[in-house]
């Protein structure tokens, strides 16, 4: 199976590793949550929320990505391309911006926190496909971030890394300053959980969401394009939902 996503565990963002060694999820958790999972199908948002946690946490534990097999009636899914994945916190979280940039930069989350804010309210897709209709983030456009970098003139694309230590991802500059790409910090209207990548991740609007990289840490500015993980891995680098990955899925909106 394809991940969808971003280290990422696909928030989807991935398949598991297959090399990767973790202690496995229970018998009980397993039984439990697919139990859970189908209650969820019409249960309230905020019990729809809490199965999405115990997921999440399921997953973290579970290298194998058995667990994004599990129903689930938020629409997420999670998977993972790394073992386990450290967690930051307001005291911990860091977002350096360099490379090909006059003014190198580190940003705490109480930093981008106090930066000027944009909501926006998107369909999710996943390559794999699903859908999650309707999503609302909010955070810093990454182009606020690139001009207060001072992007020099010979750069032509952004880097991204994440903490979790595997995931890449890519975009064009010209596809960096689209004002629906943000670095988010907000998702469904709260600061988004570590199952979600949070503190920030990227969220790359109009493209599939293995290129909205979670558990993001840093930023760089480079003179071309270099390939993310699941681009080395035969996915699209131009990743537009409905035009890309031999997909015809409508745009998202």
């Amino acid at each position: 199976m394809k991940p969808e996503h971003p280290s990422q565990s696909r928030d989807v963002p991935g398949a598991g590793d297959p090399d990767a060694r973790g202690a496995p999820v229970g018998r009980r958790v397993l039984l439990g949550t697919l139990g859970l999972g189908a209650l969820g199908l019409a249960a309230a948002p905020s019990l729809q929320r809490g199965l999405e946690s115990l997921l999440a946490g399921a997953a973290d534990r579970d290298p194998t990505g058995l667990t994004g097999l599990l129903p689930n009636g938020g629409g997420f899914r999670y998977y993972s391309v790394a073992a386990s994945v450290p967690r930051q916190d307001a005291r911990t979280y860091r977002l350096t911006v360099d490379g090909l940039v006059d003014r190198p930069a580190s940003y705490t989350l109480a930093d981008l926190e106090a930066l000027p804010q944009t909501r926006l309210v998107r369909d999710v897709q996943c390559v794999t496909g699903w859908r999650v209709p309707g999503t609302p983030f909010e955070g810093v456009r990454l182009s606020r971030l690139l001009d207060a970098a001072g992007v020099r003139p010979t750069a032509r694309a952004v880097r991204f890394t994440c903490f979790d230590g595997t995931y890449t991802e890519s975009l064009t500059l010209d596809q960096a300053r689209r004002a629906d790409v943000l670095v988010a910090l907000r998702m469904r209207d709260e600061a988004i959980g570590h199952g979600h990548g949070g503190p920030a991740r990227l969220y790359v609007a109009p493209m599939y969401f293995y290129k909205s990289a979670k558990w993001l840490s840093g930023i760089t500015v480079t003179d071309e394009v270099e390939p993310g993980y699941w681009e080395l891995r035969g996915y699209d680098v131009d990743a537009w939902v409905g035009r890309s990955n031999g997909r015809d899925d409508a745009p998202t909106s």
